[in-house]
């Protein structure tokens, strides 16, 4: 295989990711004509709102909006922005293949592959069940961070703060962080003292299963949502802002700013959208997932600089590393 993949292919896996999302997206479309999307935007003779289309199908607004945004990364269907508001029309090729009343309609095959097929795919593997959920997670966020960590670690110079705590990943049914990501912090600025706050039984797991020989980070058990965060001059906020709701995530910001040493700051790493909804795809699929798996969604830069501003941090800045994981880093 590696004599067919090229230099960036082996630098950094691309198409490797889009397989592993390739079920996301099969269900996105799977989704979309069971709700009935492209009927009506063809029977509708003119393009719709997100809130129009839940009006008409009876759908959630903002998982309407997630699921068209998404459609329109894969480019089947089409949106323009007009006075702040996005109008979604459908292309040439969801009318022809997509919508029910088409002669060259693949309904049919669609609502066969997504309630028969799809369902039996879920058993192609016998999942051990003996590890636990959170191990489980935890080796996700591991495996992430080994690949996508160095862009992070990398995206701003971070030499200046000498005291960082990666504050771990921990959201409902799900509790994983690692280390992954701290040892390439650790890696690239040896001077910075870097440790793990996660809750007690993630803690321990990643000291019993991820524990690396000499390990220069260290850990500590805690609850950075209900519990003391202790000062520090760079917090880490990885895959953590777009599992919650606003007031939570502003009620959590305001915490890390009052424990942020003076000219510190917090370093957040997520897929970032663009500000025009017109992806990145994968990103869209993350957000399109989330709707299923916690509270939060995925956000463009915007979002988070408005979050950031007002818990009261300032000379917000973005770094798009052109991989799976963009950073922020916002000063105190």
């Amino acid at each position: 295989m590696a004599e067919h993949l090229s230099q960036s292919e082996l630098d950094y896996p691309f198409k490797l990711m889009e397989y592993f999302n390739g079920f996301r997206i099969s269900k996105a479309i799977f989704s979309a004509c069971e709700l009935g999307v492209f009927d009506l935007l063809l029977d509708s003779q003119k393009p719709l709102t997100a809130v129009e289309v839940a009006q008409k199908l009876g759908t959630s607004e903002d998982g309407i909006e997630r699921l068209l945004d998404l459609l329109v990364a894969i480019e089947i269907l089409e949106v323009e922005l007009m006075q702040g508001a996005a109008y979604y029309n459908s292309t040439d090729v969801a009318n022809l293949y997509l919508a029910k009343s088409s002669p060259k309609s693949l309904h049919s095959l669609i609502i066969y592959h997504s309630q028969t097929i799809y369902p039996l795919w879920n058993n192609l593997v016998d999942a051990v069940r003996s590890e636990e959920e959170m191990l489980k997670f935890m080796g996700l966020m591991n495996s992430t961070w080994v690949i996508d960590g160095h862009d992070i670690a990398i995206a701003f110079n971070l030499s200046c703060f000498k005291s960082i705590i990666d504050l771990g990943v921990t959201i409902k049914h799900f509790a994983g962080c690692s280390g992954a990501l701290a040892r390439e912090i650790a890696k690239e600025y040896p001077s910075s003292t870097v440790m793990v706050l996660d809750l007690p039984e993630v803690i321990q797991s990643a000291q019993r299963h991820f524990a690396q020989q000499n390990d220069t980070i260290c850990f500590q058990e805690g609850d950075f949502f209900d519990g003391e965060i202790p000062s520090a001059d760079l917090y880490i906020l990885a895959r953590i802002i777009h599992d919650w709701k606003d007031d939570k995530n502003t009620k959590l910001l305001k915490k890390i700013y009052s424990a942020c040493n003076k000219g510190g700051g917090v370093l957040i790493a997520e897929a970032l959208l663009f500000e025009n909804r017109r992806g990145p795809t994968m990103v869209q699929t993350f957000s399109l997932n989330m709707l299923v798996q916690t509270e939060g969604k995925e956000h463009p830069p915007s979002y988070y600089t408005h979050l950031l501003t007002e818990a009261g941090f300032r000379d917000v800045q973005v770094c798009r590393t052109g991989k799976s994981y963009d950073a922020i880093l916002a000063l105190k």
